[in-house]
C-alpha cells in the first residue's frame, strides 16, 4: 500500500516538474525571441535561460517553431489553459455588455492587457517572417485568427443596433487597431501608461463605431 502511494506521489511530482519546466522554457523563449530575435535565438540558449537541459526542451517541444507557437498562445491568454481567447471570462464579460460604447471601453482595457503580453513578440515574429517560412506562415495564421475574432466582435456589435458603420467596416477598424503597433508606438515609444492608452483606444473606437445618442433639445 505504501509503495502504491509513493508511486502515485512520484508520478504527480514528475508531472508538476514537467509543467514547471515547460513554463520556464516558454518564459525564457519569449524573452529571448523579443530581445535577440526569433532567428538569432537557439534552442540551447532557451534551455540555458530556462535552467534545463537542451534535451528537455526538444523532448517537450521538438522544434523551435513549436516553442514559438506555444509561447504565443501563453502570451495571448496569459496562462497555459487550453481555452479559446473569446471564451475566456474577460472576453465573455465584454460581449455580455449590452451598451456598445461601454462594451468598447471594456474591450479596450482587455486588449491593452493582451498587447502588453504580445505586441513585442508579434514584432519579433514579423521580423523573422522575411527569412523564415515557418515564421511567415505563423504570422499569417495569427492575423487570420485575429481577423476572424474581430469579425465576431463586429457581428455582436451589429446585433446591438448601436453600430454606426457597416459590420465589415467595424471588423476592419478593430483589426487595424489591435495588431500591437499602436500600443508599441504610444506606450513603449512615447511613454503613455496602459490606462491612458486604453482610454484613448476606447474613445477612438466609440467615436468611429458607435451611433451617437440623440441630442436633447
Amino acid at each position: 500500500m505504501s509503495e502504491g502511494v509513493k508511486r502515485r506521489y512520484d508520478s504527480t511530482r514528475r508531472r508538476q516538474q514537467a509543467q514547471e519546466n515547460r513554463r520556464r522554457v516558454l518564459d525564457a523563449a519569449l524573452e529571448l525571441f523579443v530581445d535577440k530575435g526569433y532567428g538569432a535565438t537557439t534552442m540551447a540558449e532557451v534551455a540555458g535561460a530556462a535552467g534545463v537541459a537542451v534535451e528537455t526542451v526538444y523532448a517537450a517541444f521538438r522544434t523551435k517553431l513549436t516553442v514559438l507557437r506555444r509561447a504565443w498562445d501563453v502570451a495571448v491568454g496569459g496562462d497555459e489553459d487550453d481555452l479559446r481567447l473569446l471564451d475566456r471570462p474577460e472576453l465573455r464579460a465584454v460581449f455580455a455588455e449590452p451598451d456598445l460604447a461601454a462594451r468598447l471601453v471594456r474591450f479596450a482595457t482587455v486588449n491593452t492587457a493582451i498587447m502588453r503580453r504580445t505586441a513585442r513578440l508579434r514584432l519579433a515574429i514579423q521580423g523573422a517572417a522575411g527569412g523564415d517560412p515557418g515564421a511567415a506562415e505563423f504570422l499569417a495564421e495569427i492575423d487570420r485568427e485575429r481577423l476572424a475574432a474581430m469579425g465576431e466582435h463586429a457581428r455582436a456589435a451589429e446585433v446591438t443596433g448601436q453600430l454606426a458603420v457597416p459590420e465589415d467596416t467595424c471588423r476592419d477598424v478593430l483589426f487595424a487597431t489591435t495588431d500591437g503597433s499602436l500600443w508599441l508606438t504610444l506606450v513603449r515609444r512615447r511613454g503613455w501608461s496602459d490606462e491612458a492608452y486604453a482610454a484613448w483606444l476606447a474613445q477612438l473606437w466609440t467615436a468611429t463605431l458607435v451611433t451617437p445618442e440623440p441630442s436633447e433639445l
